[in-house]
């Protein structure tokens, strides 16, 4: 089982739509993610469903992630493959999402740090990037608390102005 101290990790199921559902419907997640919230349960399907193929394809993706303690669903977190992202092909990003009523918990710190480690021991990744609107003080705090760098300002798109975050595997000394 993939854990860190307060937190386990496994990969999203088709069961795990109406959480999803409840997460990204949620308008205020989405205040700095640069979309809509979603509107109906078919959408989460079809995430869902793209992530799990992310597991097949590229033997990682976004996890679903609960609290030990009561075993409750709070939201995703972990590694993608991305592509074609501020001039970069190919990468590592660490990212995640998490209910209103779990902000400000640590949560993100936490999961960021234990994917980037998971990133380097485990898939031998040897740097691994994230990006953040510019604006979304919360999340940036979080990866600069998890260890990454700020490298650069990128517009993402359609003027959205983003962070560009990167940390390196540490050499073995």
């Amino acid at each position: 089982m993939l854990q860190s101290q307060r937190l386990y990790y496994r990969e999203l199921l088709p069961t795990d739509d109406e959480v999803m559902f409840a997460l990204d419907s949620d308008p205020e997640v989405h205040r700095y993610l640069g979309n809509n919230p979603l509107t109906n349960i078919e959408q989460s399907r079809e995430y869902i469903k793209n992530i799990r193929q992310q597991y097949q394809d590229n033997g990682i993706g976004r996890m679903a992630v609960f609290i030990k303690e009561t075993n409750e669903f709070i939201g995703w977190a972990g590694l993608k493959l991305e592509h074609n992202v501020n001039g970069y092909a190919q990468f590592y990003d660490v990212g995640y999402r998490f209910m209103k009523k779990y902000w400000g918990k640590g949560y993100a710190t936490e999961s960021a740090l234990f994917f980037i480690s998971y990133g380097f021991n485990e898939l031998r990744v040897e740097k691994i990037n994230a990006c953040a609107m510019v604006d979304h003080i919360a999340s940036r705090r979080a990866l600069e608390k998890s260890g990454l760098k700020f490298v650069e300002d990128f517009d993402y798109g359609d003027g959205e102005i983003c962070a560009w975050y990167e940390i390196e595997k540490p050499q073995k000394v």
